[in-house]
């Protein structure tokens, strides 16, 4: 075939001669026409060949179950395929046209071979992602940071790319250029410091599993409360829940403190932890009235009895005088509420009983006595979790004049005006 090619060019040449070019201008214009035919031709084989290539994938696809291929076309896999074979003849052709003139020729190949890397580098990265997207259909990758771990080896290929393209423009040898790149290694790590955090933030991130796809994470320092969206090589992207995007860096996930609600989110349920305040003037003993009115409350009535029973059978056999409530043992009315609430939490359906469970008094406060509430919804949705401690907290605040109790509250305008004091 060369020698078919080489004999065309010379004919071609002795044809422009014929009709009296001279031969210095003949050989020019034979390179110069063949090679304007050329580019021509490649361009329109090219048009055909990604178009035969594209059309032979979809049909391939459409007969085959898996979706690997399906995304193979959605990333140009095809398409840069059907560059290959133009490549190869342009390579044969251009070789022959300026065998004469081998200052241009070598310019020319030095481009192709720099085409043909970045070529490499594309088809390398249609692959990474068409592995990415597929993984990303199947449920056990579907949490994990597939798009980090695509971009950081797209970073090395690239790398890689331009160490080769510089080799082939300056005809560096490869030990020696690297060797050079290594003195320079300071300001490169200077320079793409960011990137480089990021790099090494991406690797433990995924390594520890500190974050996830899908993981709901509050981080104050960004302002972000939401979901994490994605994972990159430089941020992490959190959708919060008011459908605004937060922008994290990834190297702050290991350098700064954040929750993460996985923990919650994979256990059998959500932690509720509030206190109410109780004014400690309104706690008080009991006394056979208080007690007889308590036993009303169905929930408590078999407490109560049995709490009077142990107290009674106490203060006789120490012969206690009762004429003082705070003589002996003695129930208080603040007790009593505590194990109302206990016993109104274990009778509560949307409380998980398998887990803590706990009603406690914390250290007495200027605002009063803490009265904390320790337990787990089963529903972990964060609407229905605030739906069930609404509910909980409305009954327990209705409930406590019941038991003679008062909340503390900070005097509003009009408690100092019945009290007769001018705001």
């Amino acid at each position: 075939m060369q020698e078919n090619l080489r004999q065309y060019l010379l004919d071609f040449s002795r044809w422009l001669r014929d009709y009296g070019i001279a031969s210095k201008y003949a050989e020019t214009l034979t390179i110069a026409i063949n090679g304007i035919l050329l580019i021509v031709l490649l361009f329109f084989l090219d048009k055909l060949l990604r178009k035969i290539v594209i059309e032979f994938f979809k049909a391939f696809t459409n007969k085959t179950k898996s979706t690997f291929d399906d995304y193979l076309i959605l990333t140009n896999f095809p398409r840069y395929i059907g560059h290959l074979l133009p490549l190869m003849v342009f390579k044969s052709v251009i070789v022959l046209l300026l065998v004469e003139y081998p200052v241009y020729l070598g310019w020319i190949i030095k481009l192709f071979n720099i085409y043909v890397i970045i070529l490499i580098v594309k088809i390398l990265r249609s692959l990474l992602r068409t592995g990415r997207r597929y993984l990303e259909t199947k449920e056990a990758y579907h949490d994990k940071p597939l798009q980090s771990y695509v971009q950081v080896t797209m970073l090395f290929l690239w790398a890689m790319a331009v160490f080769f393209v510089v080799i082939e423009l300056f005809d560096e040898n490869a030990w020696k250029f690297a060797l050079q790149l290594g003195a320079a290694s300071a300001v490169l790590l200077l320079i793409f410091k960011d990137t480089i955090l990021g790099f090494v933030a991406s690797i433990q991130v995924s390594i520890n599993d500190i974050v996830r796809i899908g993981d709901w994470i509050t981080f104050s320092k960004y302002g972000a409360d939401g979901y994490v969206t994605e994972i990159n090589l430089a941020t992490v992207r959190v959708q919060n829940f008011d459908n605004t995007y937060t922008t994290i860096p990834t190297y702050s996930l290991i350098s700064d403190s954040f929750q993460n609600w996985r923990g919650m989110q994979d256990s059998d349920g959500r932690r509720i932890k509030r206190s109410i305040f109780i004014k400690q003037g309104s706690i008080k003993f009991l006394s056979v009235d208080d007690i007889a009115k308590l036993k009303k409350i169905d929930l408590i009535a078999p407490y109560i009895d049995h709490r009077e029973q142990e107290v009674n059978k106490y203060n006789r056999l120490k012969n206690i005088d009762k004429s003082l409530l705070i003589n002996g043992r003695n129930q208080t009315n603040l007790g009593v509420f505590r194990k109302y609430i206990d016993a109104m939490l274990h009778e509560n359906p949307a409380i998980n009983k398998d887990m803590f469970l706990m009603v406690r008094h914390l250290a007495p406060t200027p605002q009063g006595i803490p009265l904390e509430i320790f337990c787990f919804s089963k529903d972990k949705r964060w609407e229905n979790y605030e739906y069930i401690q609404a509910d909980i907290f409305d009954h327990i605040l209705a409930a406590i004049p019941y038991f003679d109790l008062e909340l503390f509250e900070e005097p509003t305008g009009s408690d100092l005006k019945r009290l007769g004091i001018s705001t």
